[in-house]
């Protein structure tokens, strides 16, 4: 049956209430709204660089997450040979970002080696928990009151193994009242040749029980090609998750990307070439998901060494069938080289993230960028990107224009909103450099700025397991077709968020919201105004609104 389409690494890489109801292509036409993204890096309060030898030459990601469930998104940024540091955000309303280091009562020892992190609630408490990547034994933090952290790996089992661990992801499978957990791995150290020598396979597990987080029994996906990010994702609308790997496939002469069939209570099984998986070789390093045509089916941007594929499910494939072809050029989303400076040579993409800076209703793509360290080969002067997407579905480079073109090496990092005002801000974190806090002031004029569109951030959660709805779907309705989100843990390089879902919606002063919740079914309509915070708990038939205080 044929579908209908619309359309990584080193290398030799409150108060709430009801509602109411190759050649470098040529140059495409400004948007109208580009925001101005203000550097307050030295006054947030946040000092934090990600440091270390050859192994923390990767990573270097945050977690965003409420953990004292006020609402306002804290951060726990890595640290690579440094101690990995959590912070609360003190920001006031469409204020300036403020953020609180706050010490954790655990052993320095466990946050130190850390490569990234990803919030996650594993026991279905109400509390985000923590799962910290490390160059050794990954660690599973338990979340508590007032941003109160204890170590879960002995409590849920889990062993946390002896990798390099770069890459994570996580889901709730049907019938599973706790999440999966994969873990991708790195370069094996044990292997003649380390740092230099195979690659390391990755890690798939299961919950044991469904009485309490058990993961002790582990499934190897093999083989493994040195991961660098890893998504579940649904890319055919089948209800059942897949998982894409993104790989620097140069540690291991076979590599390629991957995409795993992660059946329910059977073993994963690779998508092979006779089920139209292609063989793309890239240096991967990040990965992100955006649903460009809002038709459903998602597209995918992986970052690399000296450019970017963004991909898209050939509209002629039956429909089991993952045959993708690379739009980047087409759209103008390459990345392959600087846009600003006089360093010609190929750039290196991190991490990615797919969001509407700008609220006009369009996904734009951030980029973090920044050298391995010292390859001759790759630019030194590496800004990161954010191509803002337009109506005539190509992108346009706003870095430099925006303010972001640092000269900072960039490596995981997160857009959301961390002062409540419906724009969204920018956290990046950099070997060697300091963190980079961008607040985003509004649309750049010769006269300051000004506001751009509307937006809405949407809250989801359910009662009982998977609190936080990850795998839900959001259609969220102004004009035709409806804009889509989904509620993911994973992807990026090394970061993970949680949290309020943003969509811009340019002039649109209303919208309606539907859900998929991860159980397949889709919740009735609702109607609701512009600019709000909303909520929406599975069954209940009203919205309620959070106001920021």
């Amino acid at each position: 049956m044929m579908r209908t389409l619309k359309i990584l690494f080193i290398s030799s890489v409150c108060l709430v209430a009801p509602i109411l109801h190759a050649e470098e292509p040529a140059k495409v036409t400004a948007p109208m709204d580009i925001p101005l993204m203000q550097d307050e890096s030295a006054s947030s309060g946040i000092d934090q660089q990600y440091t270390g030898p050859w192994e923390f030459f990767v990573g270097g990601g945050l977690a965003v997450l409420d953990c004292n469930q006020d609402r306002m998104p804290d951060v726990f940024i890595a640290g690579g040979e440094q101690t990995a540091k959590l912070y609360i955000n003190e920001s006031k309303p469409s204020q300036a970002l403020v953020f609180k280091p706050q010490a954790l009562e655990l052993e320095d020892s466990d946050l130190k080696q850390v490569t990234g992190a990803y919030p996650l609630d594993i026991d279905n408490d109400g509390f985000q928990d923590l799962v910290l990547l490390r160059v050794g034994r990954n660690i599973l933090l338990k979340g508590g009151k007032d941003c109160s952290f204890s170590k879960a790996n002995k409590l849920w089992n889990y062993d946390g193994g002896n990798a390099w661990t770069t890459a994570f992801a996580a889901t709730f499978e049907k019938g599973q009242n706790y999440p999966t957990l994969t873990f991708g791995n790195y370069v094996d150290r044990s292997a003649p040749g380390s740092p230099w020598g195979t690659c390391h396979e990755n890690d798939l597990l299961r919950p044991s029980s469904k009485d309490q987080p058990d993961y002790h029994e582990r499934t190897a996906l093999a083989p493994g090609f040195c991961a660098l990010s890893m998504l579940f994702t649904d890319w055919n609308k089948s209800g059942e998750p897949s998982l894409r790997i993104t790989n620097d496939r140069q540690y291991y002469r076979e590599g390629e990307e991957q995409l795993w069939r992660i059946p329910a209570d059977n073993p994963p099984k690779l998508y092979s070439r006779n089920e139209g998986w292609q063989r793309v070789l890239i240096w991967g390093m990040g990965i992100a998901e955006g649903d460009l045509e809002g038709d459903g089916f998602p597209e995918y941007a992986l970052t690399s060494m000296g450019d970017t594929r963004l991909q898209v499910l050939d509209d002629e494939a039956e429909e089991d069938r993952p045959i993708y072809k690379d739009i980047a050029y087409e759209r103008q989303a390459t990345a392959h080289r600087p846009y600003a400076g006089e360093d010609l040579r190929p750039s290196t993409g991190w991490h990615a993230e797919f969001d509407d800076l700008n609220n006009d209703s369009k996904l734009d793509l951030f980029i973090a960028k920044g050298n391995v360290e010292a390859m001759p080969d790759f630019a030194a002067f590496d800004p990161d990107n954010l191509l803002l997407g337009q109506w005539n579905k190509k992108f346009y480079e706003a870095g430099h224009e925006s303010g972001i073109d640092l000269a900072r090496s960039g490596r995981g990092a997160s857009v959301h909103d961390f002062n409540a005002d419906g724009l969204l801000d920018l956290i990046v974190v950099n070997r060697k450099d300091p963190v980079s806090v961008f607040r985003n002031l509004g649309a750049k004029t010769t006269q300051g700025t000004q506001p751009m569109g509307n937006w809405l951030q949407i809250e989801l959660s359910q009662a009982g397991a998977n609190r936080n709805a990850v795998g839900a779907t959001l259609a969220i309705k102004t004009g035709v077709p409806s804009q889509i989100r989904r509620i993911q843990v994973g992807g990026g390089h090394a970061s993970g968020e949680s949290g309020f879902i943003h969509v811009g919606l340019g002039v649109a002063e209303r919208a309606t919201i539907r859900i998929q919740w991860p159980d397949g079914q889709w919740s009735a309509e609702y109607r609701v105004f512009a600019n709000q915070f909303v909520l929406i708990k599975k069954d209940d038939p009203q919205v309620r609104y959070w106001y920021p205080q």
